[in-house]
């Protein structure tokens, strides 16, 4: 389970419609709607600068937010759309939907490398090149794991880690559907540099006997 799902902080909203979202906007606020989970639909305000600093910082919406709101108990929401003004490109409406804890949900988790220090391959110097630090996976709400852990003690100078390497937790399931890279340990720049100009050596001495 995740240790650290994220704080959303939202307002209730009284009135609906247009009228009163527009009331909102001019108090600072981004109207939107609660949904799903066997509730009715709730409207909210979220407040402008703390949404748009959200915004900014990436992943959004494939992010798991604890929905909290004065009065009421906290709620895990994910956020299914955001509406933009054409023109500035700013939040002007969010749609979040409630979740079950058997809710399936796409969400980017952190991938920790281990045991790296001490492995064949950087004892020899390598250096472990990370391609994906989180991988999105398709997780049950209610077991949302908090990290993908790979051990890395046995790497070799050249060996790859693919997703398929690593153990996921139970009912996680990669959304893409091909055995991609985590990360690779490379040779030091000076080992391969030396390796190039002795292959390079005897290919010049091979032509000179010819």
């Amino acid at each position: 389970m995740a240790g650290e799902i994220p704080d959303l902080v939202a307002h209730a909203r009284t009135g609906t419609g247009k009228g009163a979202a527009r009331q909102a906007r001019r108090e600072g606020m981004v109207p939107g709607v609660v949904y799903g989970g066997g509730a009715d639909p709730m409207p909210i305000q979220v407040p402008f600068n703390d949404l748009l600093k959200k915004l900014k910082a990436g992943r959004f919406r494939s992010t798991l937010w604890n929905l909290k709101i004065d009065g009421q108990e906290d709620v895990r929401v994910i956020c299914r759309d955001v509406q933009r003004d054409v023109v500035k490109d700013l939040p002007t409406h969010l749609d979040l939907m409630r979740l079950r804890r058997t809710s399936k949900v796409n969400l980017f988790i952190p991938v920790v490398f281990e045991g790296i220090e001490g492995a064949p391959g950087d004892k020899k110097g390598g250096v472990l090149t990370v391609v994906r630090p989180e991988v999105e996976l398709r997780v049950t709400a209610g077991e949302i794991p908090e990290q993908i852990t790979v051990d890395c003690s046995k790497i070799e100078i050249g060996d790859t880690i693919t997703i398929s390497d690593v153990d996921l937790p139970s009912g996680a399931k990669p959304t893409i559907d091909r055995d991609f890279v985590l990360a690779n340990m490379q040779a030091p720049s000076g080992l391969s540099a030396s390796s190039d100009d002795e292959g390079e050596g005897e290919d010049g001495e091979a032509a000179a006997e010819g």
